[in-house]
């Protein structure tokens, strides 16, 4: 008779031992949080968007005054959902709440180093000496792999770094990635005189030189990563990033060049790409992007009203193709901005609540999740960890949360103790 792992462990007499985890036993005992989720489109607003001018608007403040009053720095609008609002430059996302959830206690306790919050954001976790832990796109590229072997399962659009990467999953769960709309990935055009058949004959030239590689130590995920590659080179990959396909209005409805982004986005996943991040790191229309100190917060509206275009232009289409329940949308960004204002009306850093997004992918949205205090300073109902908020990602992405990936020969647990955001499934 087969026995399961609880019956085991209290065989064993584990499940009273003093030194097991009050967490860990809880997650033997809980139900599985799995979704039904395809693809994941995560768009990243690097430099800390300000939760209390976005997602999270609280009573008006005033950094003009001599006390500088604490507050939010535009108005709020109804949405929607009824009881949760929005900035009032989010107008066009507030149309479609009913398909979003802002998780608004988010936490974190990173905020004095923009490269440190990313790296934690991403990975869920905090930098190691000793190992180099996989981001959240990896991790999803390992478990679910591409919808469709024609198309890598992660790519990114936007400038790559370690934050990204697959860490010890290794090469083979990297990304491919673009810098801009106009091109594609850089290497994957061939030349119009190389023909299919040339492709096949250089392939078979190269094959005897790659062979020493896949069995050579450290050496193998080179060799694939170089195999992958050429097997995506050419037209049938490329074509995936002829936005001129598009209808005009479908384009135009997306705003610029962050919008063209999250528009190849939604072409990547329809072709069978798991997951991809747009990152918002353009040349940035308020002169310092989401990190609003000191002047950087006069222009901050434009850089909002670009995400709203973007973010509302993506739902709705994901929506008009039948995509919606089955594409998991997040907003994600290292850390928030307190309500107070800095010497010359900007504002600082804030890791104690800020907001992420969730948005389709079959999840049961309730626009907003987790409650703030006045001035989004704490969270008063439902704090949500970045391991928790990752273990939101896997589940919604049918990826058990609770599962070890393989160091080596060491488990590690693929996330940090997080656990999923039931009210959500």
């Amino acid at each position: 008779m087969a026995m399961n792992r609880r019956a085991f462990l209290q065989s064993a007499g584990l499940l009273l031992s003093p030194f097991a985890s009050t967490r860990a036993l809880a997650a033997l005992s809980a139900p599985r949080t799995i979704g039904k989720a395809e693809h994941c489109i995560f768009i990243w607003l690097g430099g800390g968007m300000s939760q209390i001018d976005t997602f999270d608007p609280k009573a008006l403040g005033d950094n003009k005054s001599v006390s500088k009053k604490p507050g939010s720095f535009y108005r709020a609008i109804d949405t929607s959902v009824r009881g949760v609002q929005l900035c009032e430059h989010l107008e066009q996302t507030a149309r479609w709440m009913e398909h979003v959830t802002i998780c608004r206690t988010v936490q974190h306790k990173v905020i004095d180093e923009h490269a440190f919050a990313t790296n934690l954001v991403h990975t869920g976790r905090m930098v190691s000496g000793n190992v180099t832990y996989p981001s959240i796109g990896s991790l999803v590229a390992h478990e679910r792999g591409a919808a469709d072997p024609a198309v890598p399962a992660y790519m990114l659009i936007g400038y790559p770094n370690v934050s990204r990467g697959p860490g010890f999953l290794g090469a083979k769960d990297g990304f491919i990635y673009l810098v801009d709309t106009e091109t594609g990935p850089a290497g994957f055009t061939r030349p119009d005189a190389v023909s299919e058949e040339r492709i096949a004959r250089r392939a078979r030239l190269l094959a005897p030189l790659q062979a020493p590689l896949t069995n050579a130590p450290g050496t193998a995920d080179y060799a694939n990563a170089q195999q992958e590659a050429l097997r995506l080179s050419g037209p049938e990959f490329m074509r995936h990033f002829r936005l001129d396909e598009e209808p005009a209005h479908v384009r135009q409805s997306y705003g610029g060049e962050f919008g063209q982004r999250c528009l190849t986005a939604r072409r990547l996943v329809q072709a069978g790409v798991r997951f991809v991040e747009v990152s918002h790191n353009l040349n940035f229309l308020n002169g310092s992007g989401w990190d609003i100190h000191n002047e950087g917060i006069r222009n901050q509206h434009l850089l909002i009203r670009e995400l709203d275009l973007a973010f509302s232009g993506l739902i709705a289409d994901l929506k008009r193709t039948g995509f919606l329940e089955k594409t998991l949308v997040v907003i994600g960004t290292e850390f928030g901005r307190p309500a107070d204002f800095d010497g010359k009306g900007g504002r600082g850093h804030q890791g104690s609540v800020f907001s992420m997004v969730l948005a389709g992918g079959g999840l049961r949205h309730r626009g907003a999740y987790g409650v703030t205090d006045e001035l989004s300073k704490k969270a008063l109902e439902s704090p949500v960890s970045i391991p928790d908020f990752h273990a939101t990602i896997l589940a919604a992405l049918g990826v058990d949360p609770r599962k070890d990936l393989m160091d080596g020969s060491r488990p590690v647990p693929i996330t940090d103790q997080g656990t999923p955001i039931a009210a959500l499934f």
